[in-house]
């Protein structure tokens, strides 16, 4: 190791830095957290910096110097940053602390540090610190960006929890390998999923009743072998013999991984078995736990791996047998991903369940393809929609979808595409309403295709976009020319020149937005952007 690692106790410590921009504030704000006294010494000291440590009547730990540098504001000082771009000043601030004992460390010159600020997962009490000992601190900082989508915020309060405990704990476990033992329980079981879920003193109660448990199985252990007679297990409880497993309905998003939430993914890395559907990509599943059993249970059209009815029994059974089970879904699970019927289900016997929301197709593929969903000028509203019911039954329902000002989104609506296009028209939509088909949305293989009600169908016959898709139907369409910024290479759109909002074609059938109140628009916003 070219340094070691260690954490400075900084809390009422003093702690100078040498300098007042941007780079000392940086420093300024980490250390303020760890609840250090920070001086500040610089003749001209930022704002920002004021902002942060101005005393208020309720603090006044921290102090500005309006000065130029003086060796003299070092005394009782933990730990010295020089963060001036003077390089001399720095060197001068670097021997004058060599010369006290004191670290030091002159930001941006690791020749001159006698410690490093490392990139920070902060989740108090428990803190990570990642470090490349200067050479490439960007990287350091991406390391910890991916480890901050592991490690969830909860981590901090179960560390809490276990602090408040730990006596407690010592005192009615007196092994070591049986408290080791203990806590891995803990962290690992219904503990620090009460913790993670939100609810704190349903986990401070659960932690307290298995330390109960675990304590009277060690006193009935120690009778039996004072008495020979009695058989005992070997382990200090028995209670994991009959613990109930738990479901987690995780929404896996529209495909790219950089999508999941951070519960999903962390839920994801522990669970013993998956079930997981066809829409979900294979670089989500990838970031499942790699030992985790991962069973297709995927739906297509008509043709099922296995009926819903199936995928209920299959959650039930494995729960009872103690097992953590995901069952993950394409997009979110309360938006036609049948999540409702599935946790009736585990309800009905008793399983305990959470349900974590995804980015739904709808969201994925209207904002991968420039569409917004609702837009003050276009559309106030937005409907998802189904392009089929409950037994394969078409929706058919076509004259509920004629308000011009809404944005309507058809969910497995391209094999019907015909009919929905017709059905539409017929029912009194105009032919030129602008509709657009999203296909793989947020993936690298993206492909947008748009045009109208009258023209879609044609343009799909000749372009054959593939499935998964969903259908975008309304004004915000148009938008999609100026707006889409995501893999340009796969949009086969309108012609440009048919863009309303470029003077085209269709904005002869606009009757409330002409290119003139659009210019004046502009203007304004112009103007009152400008104005003091």
């Amino acid at each position: 190791m070219n340094t070691f690692p260690l954490f400075f106790k900084l809390e009422e410590r003093k702690v100078l830095i040498v300098g007042g921009g941007e780079v000392a504030l940086r420093k300024a704000d980490l250390l303020s957290r760890a609840g250090a006294c920070i001086t500040v010494l610089a003749p001209c000291i930022s704002d920002e910096i004021q902002a942060l440590l101005s005393p208020n009547k309720y603090e006044a730990k921290h102090e500005l110097i309006y000065e130029n540098y003086n060796k003299a504001y070092m005394s009782g000082a933990r730990v010295i940053i020089a963060a001036t771009d003077d390089e001399a000043l720095n060197h001068q601030v670097h021997a004058d602390a060599s010369a006290l004992n004191i670290p030091v460390n002159v930001v941006d010159t690791p020749h001159l540090c006698d410690f490093i600020f490392p990139a920070i997962i902060d989740r108090n009490p428990i803190v990570i610190g990642i470090s490349s000992n200067g050479k490439a601190p960007v990287l350091a900082r991406l390391l910890r960006a991916r480890l901050e989508t592991l490690i969830p915020q909860g981590y901090g309060k179960l560390a809490k929890l276990a602090g408040e405990f730990r006596a407690e704990v010592k005192a009615k476990i007196p092994t070591l390998t049986g408290r080791r033992q203990f806590w891995e329980r803990a962290f690992e079981g219904q503990v620090s999923q009460l913790m993670f879920a939100g609810n704190e003193n349903e986990a401070a109660a659960q932690l307290q009743v298995d330390l109960d448990r675990t304590a009277a199985a060690i006193r009935e252990k120690s009778a039996a072998e004072q008495t020979a007679t009695i058989p005992v297990n070997s382990d200090d409880t028995r209670e994991a013999q009959t613990a109930i497993g738990e479901v987690y309905i995780v929404g896996a998003g529209p495909g790219d991984p950089e999508l999941l939430t951070f519960k999903a993914l962390r839920l994801m890395q522990q669970a013993d078995i998956v079930y997981y559907d066809a829409l979900v990509s294979p670089q989500v599943l990838d970031l499942c736990r790699r030992d985790a059993d991962k069973v297709f249970v995927g739906k297509k059209r008509s043709n099922h791996a296995v009926a819903q009815l199936g995928i209920n029994e299959l959650l039930i059974n494995s729960a009872k047998k103690g097992r953590r089970v995901v069952r993950l879904k394409g997009g979110d699970p309360f938006i036609f991903g049948r999540g409702g019927e599935e946790i009736e289900s585990l309800q009905a016997h008793g399983i305990p369940y959470q349900v974590v929301p995804g980015i739904t197709a709808a969201n994925a593929a209207a904002s991968y393809a420039g569409i917004p969903l609702t837009h003050r000028d276009h559309s106030q509203s937005v409907r998802f929609v189904t392009g089929f019911l409950k037994a394969g039954a078409p929706n058919n329902n076509f004259k509920s979808f004629l308000n011009t000002d809404e944005t309507v989104v058809f969910y497995m609506g391209l094999h019907s595409l015909a009919r929905l296009t017709e059905g539409l028209i017929d029912a009194g939509r105009t032919a030129e309403t602008p509709i657009a088909i999203v296909s793989n949305a947020s993936m690298s293989n993206q492909q947008v295709l748009t045009g109208t009600l009258a023209t879609i169908v044609a343009k799909q016959e000749q372009a054959q976009l593939p499935t998964p898709a969903l259908l975008i139907m309304g004004d915000v369409v148009s938008l999609h020319h100026d707006l889409s910024w995501y893999n340009q290479s796969n949009q086969n759109s309108d012609d440009t020149a048919d863009n309303w909002l470029r003077e085209g074609s269709f904005a002869s059938n606009k009757d409330t937005k002409p290119l003139a109140r659009q210019q004046a628009h502009a203007l304004s916003m112009v103007a009152n952007i400008s104005a003091p």
